[in-house]
């Protein structure tokens, strides 16, 4: 269970001395019991379990990602490569992302599975994508992807 990796990560990380690792695991645990304690208010008493605990790792990423992207546009070099080592953090505990090539070759099989002619088959092909790669795909890119195939066909 990802909840006891990052739980075991922690501990490494303190008796390692790892003060970013460290910082960035019990960062992703607070997040964690917030978001156990929503889900008790709505009847689940067990917490969130691995595939919504995913999520949260790769809003945050996204969420550091976007402060990356300010940081160097406001010429502030050491934020912005701290947060580059929480992001480095964070994906240990996710799947392995697909490649660009891999996401070609998954739009291309999801396009023709469902015989998407056009920009308004868009939705289908994402759904196809989300259904089989959640947790690898990188969801922007395989949109940007599938409008380029869509677009063109």
């Amino acid at each position: 269970m990802l909840r006891d990796e990052l739980k075991e990560a922690m501990k490494a990380a303190m008796k390692e001395r790892r003060p970013t690792e460290l910082a960035t695991i019990r960062l992703i645990l607070a997040a964690v019991k917030d978001r156990d304690i929503a889900a008790r208010e709505h009847g689940q008493h067990d917490g969130v379990d691995d595939s919504a605990i995913r999520d949260l790792l790769q809003k945050m990423i996204k969420q550091r990602g976007e402060s990356i992207s300010m940081y160097e546009q406001g010429g502030r070099l050491e934020l912005a490569e701290a947060e580059q080592a929480e992001i480095d953090v964070i994906k240990t505990f996710l799947p392995a992302q697909l490649t660009a090539e891999e996401i070609e070759a998954a739009v291309e099989d999801a396009i023709a599975e469902i015989g998407a002619a056009g920009i308004k088959d868009m939705g289908k092909v994402m759904a196809v994508l989300r259904e089989r790669h959640a947790a690898t795909l990188d969801v922007p890119t395989a949109a940007a992807i599938a409008k380029r195939r869509l677009g063109a066909g």
